[in-house]
């Protein structure tokens, strides 16, 4: 088989759909196939790369390592036809550059940045709110041109560039009576009630291992998600709430530092092989306003 006499762009497009959850149901409803179909596009791909591109197990579909190749190189493909198009029919480019982060980063950290870029280039932006591992995953197979997340170890298989790092403190009613102290210690926080992400979370997790760490008892007082919740609960007299130091912190609230807990580091990265123009505009704009939300907020 030769890939370039035997690989559609159909095909290749319709690989790239069903990589994306590994399920060939929700992908033939997004590209309004029947399965046969789309099992038939993905069959000829594979004999065409003449490499396995997905392995099951069990009930589960797995891609392969081939199979993630083969997806980033399709997203590129069909990227670089749809540019071509727009620029033969002297249309103005609409594919745009995506950036992958958390709800918290676009909240807080970003904006500045997202308002620099959006000011000074003429392509589109489209942002992909995700956690850390699932931005991670974006980059990887080309869903996301960038990311931007904590990362407790750099992949090796993306370049990775410090933003900026930022502190954690403890949001509480400015009527609490822990408010009447600067600063505070985690054995401060005996007995008192937490705001805290539900099991399982990586914020929930580590702020559990630091108080068991310090001996330090404390109990549930709400499960949230988003640091915007955590904060209105935190007003509402809920509990008290740890949260990342460039929150937005409402009316009512206030902080104390917590210098026990670990500054966490942001980083933007992106797919070693490089990355377009206008990705790497955006790049720019982000490591030019890493430090905006330190002083004039998000």
């Amino acid at each position: 088989m030769n890939l370039l006499r035997d690989a559609s762009i159909d095909a290749l497009r319709a690989f790239a759909e069903f990589a994306e959850d590994a399920n060939f149901s929700r992908a033939a409803v997004r590209l309004h196939l029947s399965q046969p179909a789309l099992h038939a596009k993905v069959s000829k791909l594979a004999e065409a790369v003449g490499r396995p591109l997905y392995v099951r197990r069990g009930r589960m579909i797995e891609i392969t390592e081939d199979g993630r190749r083969v997806q980033r190189f399709a997203r590129e493909i069909c990227a670089s036809m749809t540019s071509f198009q727009d620029e033969l029919l002297d249309r103005k480019a609409v594919h745009p550059v995506v950036l992958a982060a958390g709800e918290g980063a676009f909240l807080y950290l970003l904006g500045p940045a997202i308002r620099a870029h959006l000011a000074t280039r003429g392509h589109a932006l489209r942002l992909l709110t995700a956690d850390g591992t699932t931005a991670v995953e974006a980059v990887r197979n080309g869903k996301a041109h960038l990311g931007v997340a904590c990362l407790e170890s750099p992949p090796h298989d993306l370049s990775v560039t410090p933003l900026t790092r930022v502190g954690q403190v403890l949001a509480l009613p400015k009527k609490h009576p822990l408010a009447a102290r600067r600063r505070l210690r985690l054995r401060d926080l005996a007995g008192t009630g937490l705001i805290v992400p539900p099991a399982g979370r990586p914020h929930r997790m580590m702020l559990s291992q630091m108080l068991q760490s310090a001996g330090v008892p404390w109990q549930v007082a709400v499960e949230a998600n988003g640091w915007e919740l955590m904060l209105h609960l935190v007003r509402l007299g809920m509990g008290l709430a740890v949260v990342n130091a460039c929150c937005r912190i409402p009316a009512g609230v206030t902080t104390r530092p917590l210098p026990e807990l670990p500054a966490l580091q942001y980083a933007v990265f992106s797919r070693k092989d490089g990355v377009t123009g206008a990705a790497q505009a955006l790049r720019q704009a982000l490591l030019a306003h890493a430090e905006a939300w330190s002083s004039t907020g998000a």
